[in-house]
């Protein structure tokens, strides 16, 4: 074929860079972008191109080709430009428009909902009730115009978030359920206005509210955030590249990780090496407090982020966590409304060592996982970290899936 890799019999296999390429009847249709790209190098494409448009013009206009060089010099230029910049079509530009006009109008209609005044009577003699059922009616329709117009968008920094959002919808489609709004299969939403009147505001009020981080509004809120944060072009957004992140998500991995070893809870050793039955308390708070110390610094750092990647594993962390709180809270290490760690040295101490390490085998390799994530996504995979998948699922690269149906 013209093609030759020589790496040597021990040398890496580099078959993988041909995987999806196939023949047939003998033929080896596939490889023409390789073909493509020999005559591209080698300028025979170039000629070809020359001499094909010469040829064709010189037809309709009866001369000769020769002497022509410069009519069609920019060609494979333009060619090659079309492939790497295609133009969206007029109706990928509309939803576009739409999806960023629609992501606005969502982002509004949420706040209405995470407002306190929503929750109280008005001067004007409107009830607290009647405006309540206004503004989630609003809610469910912006929402639904963002999720029908995100499958015609070309906004992949966009649509990914929205697949985040509506992934994060159907995680708490029970709470919606009781205030009457219920998910359907195709990701969007549908308002029983009947249900929602009977209903004790206080509950809607709970499940937007603002001062709760790990509440259903805020969940949204953020991801509206990012959505809107983002420029309206065909990329996946910025690299969002950021050293202090990567510190703190490296670290706490590594203290996470170091929570869950056998290492750091072997037994004291007396002065005669033999082994007693105490642990090294000092050394495990020590690392305890390190990676609360690292767990907020990261997301200090890293909620400014544009990256799905990073957005969807520091959302798996907050959840994760906010299911262990109790457990946490037994080892002195509270968690406050804005999400952020804080440790009582007294409690830590005091708690089973081999209770504290069973706890962080579970929780700890977890929570080392999606730090490692954080990392990855922050410091190299930035711009390739989301995409919707055929069936329409948002695919978090290198982690488990959003199952975000559009």
């Amino acid at each position: 074929m013209g093609i030759s890799i020589d790496v040597g019999s021990t040398g890496p296999d580099y078959s993988y860079l041909f995987q999806g390429l196939s023949s047939s009847g003998g033929s080896l249709g596939n490889l023409n972008f390789l073909s493509d790209y020999a005559g591209i190098k080698n300028g025979s494409y170039g000629k070809l191109m020359k001499a094909y448009y010469g040829t064709a013009q010189d037809m309709a206009t009866g001369k000769s080709s020769s002497g022509k060089s410069g009519r069609t010099s920019n060609i494979l230029d333009k060619i090659l430009e079309e492939k790497m910049h295609p133009k969206v079509s007029k109706e990928a530009q509309k939803a576009n428009a739409n999806l960023t006009s629609g992501l606005t109008s969502l982002d509004s209609s949420l706040g209405t909902l995470r407002n306190d005044n929503t929750y109280t009577d008005s001067t004007d003699g409107r009830s607290a009730a009647d405006k309540v059922v206004s503004a989630v009616k609003a809610y469910v329709t912006n929402y639904n115009n963002v999720v029908t117009t995100a499958k015609e968008s070309t906004l992949t920094n966009k649509t990914a978030y929205v697949a985040n959002m509506m992934s994060a919808t159907a995680a708490n489609a029970d709470k919606l359920s009781e205030i009457g709004v219920t998910v359907n299969a195709n990701g969007t939403l549908m308002l029983n206005e009947g249900k929602l009147k009977e209903t004790d505001i206080s509950k809607v009020q709970d499940l937007f509210s603002s001062d709760n981080v790990l509440s259903y509004g805020s969940m949204i809120s953020s991801r509206l955030h990012f959505a809107g944060s983002v420029s309206g072009t065909t990329s996946t957004g910025s690299t969002g590249t950021d050293d202090k992140t990567a510190s703190g998500a490296s670290s706490l991995k590594a203290d996470s990780q170091a929570l869950a070893s056998d290492a750091l809870y072997q037994k004291v050793k007396d002065k005669d090496g033999n082994e007693t039955d105490e642990y090294d308390i000092k050394k495990i708070f020590a690392t305890a407090k390190s990676f609360v110390s690292n767990y907020n610094k990261m997301f200090d750092a890293a909620e400014s982020s544009s990256n799905s990647g990073v957005v969807a594993n520091l959302s798996y962390i907050r959840e994760k966590t906010a299911r262990n709180e109790d457990a946490l809270k037994a080892l002195g290490i509270s968690v406050d409304g804005k999400g952020r760690m804080k440790i009582d040295e007294d409690t830590f101490k005091k708690a089973d060592m081999s209770k504290v390490q069973e706890f962080f085998k579970d929780y700890g390799s977890s929570i080392a996982t999606n730090a490692s994530l954080v990392d990855y996504y922050m410091t190299t995979q930035a711009n390739a970290a989301n995409s919707y998948t055929a069936g329409g699922a948002y695919n978090v690269q290198g982690s488990s899936r959003y199952s975000g149906t559009v």
